[in-house]
């Protein structure tokens, strides 16, 4: 049977924007991402993250530093009752030529082929217009974009639903 899976971004959704985080003091929790997963949970949701980290390509920390950040950030989900399925990333920067990159659906393709996701009923919650192209592309129509990371043009985004942050998502995904 396929999984029903809520998608996030790290930074800008999970944690506050700090430009190629990779240190654990400069992780910060956006206020209600635990409810709100904890949330997605109650509703027969699995979670995955997907997150483009083009610092390690680009040389500014190493995959090591995202996996010390990362396995935190994991702990921290379990401590709250919230257990993240997996997380896949992108090491590549922006003019590489890799299919996993958002807003190509690289990621997305790996977590289906790992996992076998109900994508029509699967959702994607992002804060950049690349991470609602790259849930389209692998068949998930279901986006949120938060306005917590990026600015986001809300007259020509693709999204579903636009919200503040991570913490009114209630108002979007029900059962």
């Amino acid at each position: 049977m396929s999984k029903k899976i809520v998608f996030l971004d790290r930074d800008g959704v999970i944690n506050k924007e700090v430009g190629y985080l990779h240190k654990i003091e400069d992780f910060e929790f956006i206020n209600g991402v635990f409810d709100a997963c904890v949330y997605f949970q109650s509703l027969g949701y699995q979670l995955i993250v997907v997150t483009n980290q083009s610092g390690i390509e680009r040389g500014y920390y190493s995959e090591n530093d995202f996996h010390t950040v990362n396995n935190w950030m994991l702990k921290q989900f379990k401590n709250q009752g919230v257990d993240i399925l997996d997380v896949f990333f992108c090491p590549h920067g922006p003019g590489s030529n890799c299919d996993c990159r958002k807003p190509k659906p690289g990621m997305f393709n790996q977590a289906d082929d790992k996992y076998s996701i109900d994508m029509e009923n699967s959702w994607m919650i992002g804060d950049k217009e690349a991470d609602v192209q790259a849930a389209n592309a692998a068949g998930i129509q279901n986006t949120v974009l938060v306005k917590s990371g990026h600015t986001i043009d809300e007259t020509n985004s693709k999204s579903l639903f636009i919200l503040d942050s991570i913490e009114y998502v209630k108002t979007a995904i029900k059962n």
